[in-house]
């Protein structure tokens, strides 16, 4: 029984490999989609589909492009201050959309009179901040000189995250007018662990199946 079961497993990811990297060597049959803003707000947010976080939008372009199968998906994007922006998209075979995002500010944020800094040293740069599990920005924006992310004192959570890796989790006390450094290097996940399943097709890029819907998530 036990046989039969892992014989079943392997022929089902064999399976699925090869479909991968049959889509991967015909763009034809996948869609793309390309994101464009008009300001850094924009061009720095976070970008969702269908619940699976991708990257900032100014990154999603060239090796990074979004190709998804075809039919409907749900497209998030969200900024630290800023009401996420939200639309449904019909992708069809070997066709190009444009998503133009606008943010807009969420006037319920209000910048606390007292704060505490966090600082970013991490590879890749480009990782996911997550703050008490909210999106405020990716790793680049709050590292170097004149750069930070700005907190209201007390206890804090911190997830950095990018898909293809481990996502880096710490819990913290600061402090008001502390000044705080998180340092660190994410650790590449194993192939098969980010996504189920994963795979690295003929072109380099990595393809990615979530919940019937197919990602290429550069390489």
């Amino acid at each position: 029984m036990r046989t039969n079961c892992v014989r079943s497993l392997v022929a089902l990811g064999v399976a699925v490999l090869l479909t991968l990297a049959a889509l991967s060597g015909d763009n034809q049959v996948l869609g793309e989609i390309e994101f464009q803003g008009a300001t850094k707000v924009e061009k720095t947010s976070g970008v969702w589909i269908d619940g699976q976080y991708l990257g900032y939008l100014k990154e999603l372009k060239g090796s990074k492009k979004v190709l998804l199968l075809p039919g409907q998906h749900d497209i998030a994007v969200r900024q630290g201050g800023y009401k996420d922006f939200r639309t449904t998209v019909n992708v069809a075979p070997g066709e190009k959309q444009l998503v133009l995002v606008k943010m807009a500010k969420d006037v319920r944020f209000q910048m606390p009179e007292v704060t505490a800094e966090i600082k970013m040293s991490v590879n890749p740069d480009r990782a996911a901040v997550f703050l008490d599990d909210l999106f405020v920005g990716h790793v680049g924006e709050f590292g170097g000189a004149g750069k930070g992310l700005l907190v209201a004192p007390g206890h804090r959570k911190i997830t950095i995250s990018l898909p293809g890796y481990q996502s880096f989790h710490t819990e913290v006390d600061l402090a008001p007018n502390q000044k705080f450094e998180v340092k660190t290097e994410l650790q590449k996940q194993a192939i098969g662990a980010a996504y189920t399943p994963l795979s690295l097709g003929p072109d380099g890029k990595v393809y990615a199946q979530n919940d019937g819907h197919l990602f290429v998530i550069g390489n």
